[in-house]
């Protein structure tokens, strides 16, 4: 979903078909519109943004252990990214709120993501994580993309929330591994990746299920990580970056509603808005809402 259309970056086709089906607003996500084809590396697809590295990798699931398919998944793409700091991830995990051995997909995505990244880092690795997303995916394979740099970026956290990676362990034998968002500057001004932002706060779920509430809370979250971010509590709005949001919504019968609170609420018309149909990380959780700022 972060690569443009085929034909115009790496693997583009097989990078838009991470099985997450489109709702609304443009049929393609196009942030790296200038994308041109490199080398793979480590098995992953690789394209290159100007000073931007992009890539893409994938494994099958037909009866692999899913833990294990990520921490082998995430070894490749730190291979892929050597030397480089990782800005911003994209993971898409099957069946992702299903259990398998008594273990939520979710969990065992989270266990083999944050091994990889302790064998690769250290155990002080949390310092190093970047902005992410996990949405569940209707295709049989994990796929991951990612956007990395050599430039260091400044990764943010929202006061109102526990940190994703210190999450207590009635979340999973090992925690998500992300930050809420991640700045990083360029030459044209910076680049803002905020992670897909739900209705958590502390680490826990305000208002399962219901969508409305849900809004409330997750708009609440995005203006303070706008703030820590140094965007402001209208994230940037009116200040020159293109803004892109895209909305996962559990149930597709939400998007009328949804659309009516964030475009009056969130968006404005010079925004680019692409909703989706996705499970959620937490099987309580109705909508979650990325962004991703591109400086002109």
């Amino acid at each position: 979903m972060a690569f443009p259309r085929a034909g115009d970056g790496v693997s583009a086709a097989d990078a838009m078909s991470v099985g997450v089906p489109w709702l609304a607003g443009p049929h393609a996500e196009e942030i790296f519109t200038d994308a041109r084809e490199v080398s793979a590396r480590a098995g992953v697809a690789l394209a290159e943004s100007g000073d931007l590295l992009l890539g893409f990798g994938a494994v099958d699931l037909a009866g692999r252990d899913l833990a294990a398919a990520a921490g082998e998944l995430y070894a490749r793409v730190l291979e892929a990214a050597r030397g480089l700091h990782l800005y911003r991830v994209w993971n898409y995990v099957p069946a992702i709120n299903a259990a398998t051995a008594g273990l939520e997909n979710y969990r065992a995505f989270c266990r083999g993501r944050s091994l990889a990244f302790e064998t690769d880092f250290g155990t002080g690795f949390q310092r190093q994580l970047p902005a992410a997303s996990a949405v569940g995916t209707d295709a049989e394979r994990l796929s991951v993309l990612f956007v990395a740099g050599g430039g260091q970026p400044r990764h943010i956290e929202n006061p109102e929330q526990v940190p994703a990676y210190l999450y207590p362990p009635e979340h999973g034998p090992r925690s998500p591994s992300f930050a809420r968002a991640t700045v990083v500057a360029q030459p044209a001004g910076e680049w803002v990746f905020i992670s897909g932002t739900a209705a958590i706060k502390g680490h826990v779920t305000i208002a399962p299920d219901e969508l409305d509430e849900q809004l409330t809370c997750t708009f609440d979250n995005l203006r303070i990580i706008g703030r820590a971010a140094g965007l402001g509590a209208e994230l940037g709005k009116g200040e020159g970056a293109q803004r892109h949001f895209k909305v996962y919504l559990r149930r597709a019968g939400d998007l009328a509603a949804a659309q009516r609170r964030i475009e009056a609420e969130l968006v404005t018309p010079d925004d680019r808005v692409i909703y989706v149909r996705s499970d959620i990380c937490r099987a309580a959780l109705a909508v979650e809402i990325e962004v991703t700022l591109v400086p002109r």
